[in-house]
């Protein structure tokens, strides 16, 4: 694994402390990684933004943006009403690929899901993953619902070629209720890609400290950890 792009089902959904959990892992385990924001929104210049945010919580990564824009929109749109330039995949695909030659790994964080718009030429995330040959981690929600969008997320990626690592659970509750418990049976088959973690609820409140302790327990071992899909199941099992 030298690129991994990290996307999502949907925005707030744990895309970020989900990135910083496997740079956490992945350092751990005596990695060198960099972090890639295309398009950060939503944020003014000097406002920390999301690979400030994974740098903050996984310790010593380069963290690397291409574009902020102040408007809390896509990037295409936040573009537009900020009249500046829209950042296009070819421009994250060479970042990226400069920073795969100095670190072992490389993680870009999408914008919201996979095809949120980067330009009006209607240009997304996965054309820069296609531009990579980045396989693609799926940041997904544990609640009723989540098993729709995975589907269509996975189906669009596939439709344009590309391959999937798998999906994490970005804030698995305290208390799981049924929907939650059987999801972690049929996220699977949703994604035709396997499970390979699920971070606690709240999991980026923690202390930096605290965090990169406990990254690696949350992540399998193909994300430089240690968590186990089947434990997690009879754990949570829906009865």
């Amino acid at each position: 694994m030298t690129v991994q792009v990290v996307t999502g089902t949907g925005t707030e959904i744990g895309k970020t402390v989900v990135t910083a959990a496997l740079a956490a892992a992945a350092l751990a385990a005596g990695r060198s990684v960099a972090v890639l924001k295309p398009a950060q929104t939503g944020l003014r210049p000097g406002e920390r933004g999301d690979a400030d945010e994974v740098a903050r919580l996984a310790g010593p990564v380069t963290a690397a943006e291409l574009a902020r824009f102040p408007d809390p929109l896509a990037p295409a749109t936040a573009a537009r009403r900020a009249g500046a330039a829209p950042v296009s995949p070819e421009e994250v695909a060479d970042a990226a690929a400069k920073l795969a030659t100095e670190h072992d790994l490389v993680l870009v964080e999408g914008a919201g899901g996979l095809l949120v718009r980067f330009d009006e030429r209607g240009s997304t995330l996965a054309e820069a993953a296609r531009l990579l040959a980045a396989p693609l981690l799926v940041v997904v929600p544990a609640a009723l619902g989540t098993l729709n969008a995975t589907a269509l997320t996975a189906e669009a990626a596939r439709a344009r070629g590309l391959e999937l690592t798998g999906t994490v659970i970005g804030g698995w509750p305290e208390q799981p209720g049924l929907a939650e418990r059987c999801n972690t049976e049929d996220l699977t088959e949703a994604a035709g890609a396997p499970l390979l973690g699920a971070l606690p609820w709240g999991a980026g409140s923690l202390s930096p400290k605290a965090f990169r302790a406990a990254a690696p327990k949350w992540l399998a071992p193909e994300l430089y950890g240690r968590w186990d899909a089947a434990g997690f199941r009879e754990t949570w099992a829906a009865g």
